[in-house]
């Protein structure tokens, strides 16, 4: 169990020498860089030409000119890729982004006991393990396109994945969401935060107690095993022992600021509002060096949807967000290759389009409404 110690806010010089990306050779002519909107149009382009399999309606890991693990992604590519396709909808009303690659994560769909949900690989390609996040995310983007458009699909499919989420938990560790179908080994940040956030969205559509309850119940359990004393969370909660796994990764905090930010929304009880600026507060500080996050640009996209929902409640502070634009600029920069595919390595891979285009996506929208 782990004690929760304050944080200060981040000094004033503090924050204006992170954002001038003081010390990094941060683009002097920013203006030779295409705008978010046009990133997103690129990005997209890019991944359906180089990563798109027409002829099975499915993706590659890498480009399809490199020979890979197997023939096609596994699911987490995808599960960044739906949620980019909700955000290109709302940035462009009108367009389906999102119905398409439903057909592609279809394709990971399986029946098998003691509940339905999407395997890590495609069915008919052998199928994989399940794991609870991978799932959860898929959620996560449908709940938020049946928040925009009220379409039944998305409700019912994320009401089938939380009766599948719900199959990982029980008392071991008191609590909380395995990681893994079948494997008890840990209980991490990345399957609960999520599930919060899930069983969040769940109850604002449909006002059933039984889904607030369990957000709740997930948040505390999260919150007394795995956020560590530095104000961000840990990665996991080893079940034999209760050893913390202490890593450190963006996502993790970024959801349960984010389902900070929701709880505060739906109860109006200001201690959610709170602790969601003390952990956006927190994970600048730990995660923000030099004009930069970390180099996984899906699991900042995840903090990025935290950044986001505090400033939809918050407009006065633009300084998380400012950040997040400081480090999309700077990754463009010295991340793209010739044909303008992004990622930090000489191969570039699918999660890294799809994350660095929910980025884009959101910074544009943000950007059409004043920003």
């Amino acid at each position: 169990m782990n004690t929760r110690k304050p944080t200060t806010l981040l000094p004033a010089i503090w924050l204006t020498w992170a954002l001038s990306g003081a010390g990094t050779g941060v683009l002097q002519a920013q203006e030779t860089q295409p705008s978010f909107s046009e990133k997103t149009a690129i990005i997209y382009k890019n991944i359906r030409q180089h990563y798109y399999d027409s002829s099975a309606a499915l993706y590659t890991e890498i480009p399809r000119q490199y020979t890979g693990e197997k023939p096609y992604s596994y699911l987490w590519p995808l599960c960044a890729l739906i949620q980019a396709g909700n955000e290109m909808e709302v940035l462009q009303p009108g367009r389906s982004y999102m119905r398409p690659l439903m057909k592609s994560i279809d394709q990971y769909y399986s029946t098998r006991p003691p509940t339905p949900g999407y395997d890590s690989y495609v069915v008919g390609q052998g199928g994989g393990d399940r794991f609870f996040d991978d799932n959860q995310w898929i959620g996560l983007a449908y709940m938020d396109a049946y928040g925009r458009t009220k379409e039944g699909i998305y409700l019912q499919r994320s009401e089938e994945i939380y009766r599948f989420m719900m199959t990982g938990y029980d008392t071991v560790t008191g609590g909380g969401l395995y990681w893994k179908e079948g494997d008890k080994k840990s209980k991490n940040t990345c399957s609960n935060g999520p599930g919060v956030l899930l069983a969040l969205r769940l109850y604002q559509a449909t006002r059933k107690a039984g889904y607030l309850d369990t957000a709740l119940l997930l948040y505390h359990w999260t919150n007394r095993h795995l956020l560590s004393p530095r104000g961000i969370y840990y990665d996991a909660i080893r079940t034999s022992g209760g050893r913390i796994d202490s890593a450190a990764y963006t996502y993790n905090t970024g959801t349960m600021l984010q389902a900070n930010v929701v709880l505060y929304s739906i109860t109006g009880n200001k201690k959610y509002l709170q602790e969601a600026r003390r952990l956006a507060d927190a994970s600048l500080r730990t995660f923000y060096r030099n004009g930069r996050f970390p180099g996984n640009y899906w699991f900042n996209a995840v903090l990025v949807r935290g950044y986001q929902e505090l400033y939809a409640i918050d407009t006065h502070n633009k300084i998380y967000l400012q950040a997040v634009i400081k480090d999309a600029e700077n990754s463009w920069a010295r991340e793209t290759d010739s044909q303008r595919l992004i990622g930090p390595g000489p191969v570039k891979k699918l999660l890294d389009q799809a994350g660095y285009l929910e980025i884009c996506a959101r910074m544009a929208a943000l950007q059409r409404s004043g920003f």
